[in-house]
């Protein structure tokens, strides 16, 4: 039991022990005044029974103040189950929207891609092209220069060969 209980429990315990023990006094009779006429009536029990309605009202009370906790605690589990709710449904909403934005990009960038390796093929291509062209040129060049020198040699050798 919590402390609270334990306390409520021994207080009202020593109430009951002290009504029992002083029972006697309690139901003596004394003369009370109403403010308009005088009673004879026992005064300790009429204390006694204004003591138990309030005590009865205070537990009545105290359920009433439970009750309610207890139904806003409901309403508060019912709301909050709602509210995580709409929050999952929002956050699966931003994982699709997210889902199909890297979709897009994802599509785009490959495009890129694609468009880059088909620009570089092809620039590769033509950088392939013009370097045949050139080595087969610098060839051309080459030959021509070798020819150009087989014919100094053999003039050469000719002149050379009258010259003897």
């Amino acid at each position: 039991m919590k402390a609270p209980t334990v306390v409520l429990l021994v207080v009202l315990t020593l109430i009951v022990v002290f009504t029992a023990v002083n029972w006697s006094v309690i139901m003596a009779p004394t003369t009370i005044s109403m403010l308009v006429t005088d009673v004879q009536a026992p005064l300790g029990l009429i204390l006694v029974s204004i003591t138990l309605l309030l005590t009865a009202l205070f537990l009545i009370f105290v359920v009433y103040l439970q009750t309610n906790s207890l139904l806003d605690g409901r309403r508060h589990s019912r709301e909050l189950a709602t509210q995580r709710e709409l929050a999952d449904k929002a956050e699966a909403s931003r994982f699709t929207d997210l889902r199909g934005y890297l979709d897009i990009e994802l599509r785009r960038i490959a495009d890129q891609v694609a468009e880059s390796r088909t620009i570089t093929t092809s620039r590769l291509d033509q950088v392939e092209r013009e370097l045949r062209t050139a080595v087969d040129q610098a060839g051309n060049t080459l030959a021509a220069y070798i020819g150009e020198l087989e014919d100094r040699l053999d003039k050469g050798v000719e002149a050379k060969g009258q010259y003897n």
